[in-house]
């Protein structure tokens, strides 16, 4: 008997926006939902406690960062990376593919595998999907991804084909290879924004079928306005039984626009890359803490958020640790961010429940930060 299972609880009345509940061996996962990066099994500065705290239900790590340090066989003796690094809610891995082909200079890739150089000792490895998949199932996550080929942006047509292909392939020896009940494995559709090659990729994932689906290859530096014309379609064809999940997307515009689509699930490190620079999420769009403005403003970052560091911390206080780069900071400013985008996708889920997510959108494109993000 499977341990997954995805309900559809509502639909917009005006948009594809759909909430749902994704049930895995460590707790359910409530659609839409914005999934924080722990990238090497830790999400920067913040414990799990914290993300407890703030809502989040679950957290991704990284596949190719693990394999090079500590090594899976690590993780899987510490029973996984649940009770490696402490968290009791779902985790979903990257394959690790994003990594390796984003070091371009240094891979050799067959229709077998890819072999990449670490960036840890310079070592050179060779993953097939089997191995891929060997590798995602010693780390123990509830959600796994398939190892797929993910080109850049811009890339010529015949060369996307090429990536949809493959990935196409590797699918289908990724499914064949993972022998985990207990473990979720995602398809990849890839297809740049191409939309015929978009289409031709969603048609070979949903053939070979899983239990829910990524969409690959946006956020690597297409235009906005081209990124969502080019999902709505593979949005909607996709299974609409199954989890459609954007992967890499953390913008708050982007988020809500892609949830009106009828995508489910999204994950990026932009709240916590951009807090390590000192950088908030606002209502009013991003506030850059650095400013002097700040420095004797004895508010809350944000009067509309209502996070445990805005109940809690003023905008000086938090200046004040952003300019003497002293470590709170970072901590303080990674945990509103990831509360405001866990609780805007919260928030839309309310509203696709009450059957009013097209004017939620609507007064978000209206809002005063839209533009800034």
């Amino acid at each position: 008997m499977s341990s997954f299972s995805f309900d559809l609880i509502a639909h917009d009345t005006g948009t594809e926006a759909r909430a749902g509940c994704f049930q895995t061996p460590h707790g359910v996962i409530n659609t839409p939902m914005f999934m924080p990066v722990g990238t090497r099994a830790t999400v920067k500065g913040v414990t799990p406690a914290q993300l407890r705290e703030i809502g989040a239900e679950v957290v991704l790590a990284n596949t190719y960062h693990l394999f090079l340090r500590p090594g899976a066989d690590i993780v899987r003796e510490a029973g996984g990376l649940h009770r490696f690094m402490g968290w009791d809610r779902p985790i979903l891995t990257d394959s690790g593919g994003f990594q390796v082909f984003s070091l371009a200079d240094t891979l050799q890739l067959t229709d077998d595998g890819v072999e990449f150089r670490s960036i840890v000792d310079g070592a050179r490895h060779f993953w097939t999907p089997e191995e891929n998949m060997a590798v995602q199932e010693a780390l123990g996550a509830d959600i796994i991804m398939q190892l797929d080929q993910c080109p850049p942006y811009p890339a010529e047509k015949p060369m996307v084909a090429e990536a949809v292909r493959r990935s196409a392939e590797w699918a289908a020896r990724c499914k064949a290879a993972h022998s985990r009940e207990d473990q979720a494995l995602f398809g990849i559709v890839q297809g740049g924004v191409f939309g015929d090659l978009r289409a031709d990729s969603v048609a070979r994932c949903a053939e070979i079928g899983f239990p829910g689906y990524g969409i690959g290859g946006y956020s690597v530096g297409e235009p906005h306005d081209l990124m969502l014309e080019s999902l709505a379609p593979v949005a909607s064809a996709l299974p609409a039984d199954r989890p459609r999940y954007l992967m890499g997307v953390g913008n708050p515009t982007t988020m809500l626009e892609a949830i009106g689509l009828g995508v489910d699930l999204f994950d990026c490190v932009l709240p916590t890359r951009t807090a390590r620079t000192g950088t908030a999420f606002s209502s009013e769009g991003r506030m850059n803490l650095k400013n002097a403005r700040y420095t004797r403003d004895h508010g809350p970052i944000d009067p509309a958020c209502s996070c445990p560091v805005c109940a809690t911390y003023t905008r000086s206080y938090v200046r004040h640790l952003v300019s003497t780069k002293e470590m709170l900071g970072s901590t303080l400013l990674s945990i509103h961010n990831l509360y405001v985008l866990v609780d805007l996708a919260r928030s839309a889920r309310i509203a696709i429940e009450e059957g009013r997510y097209s004017a939620f959108l609507e007064q978000w494109r209206n809002s005063p930060g839209h533009d800034d993000y």
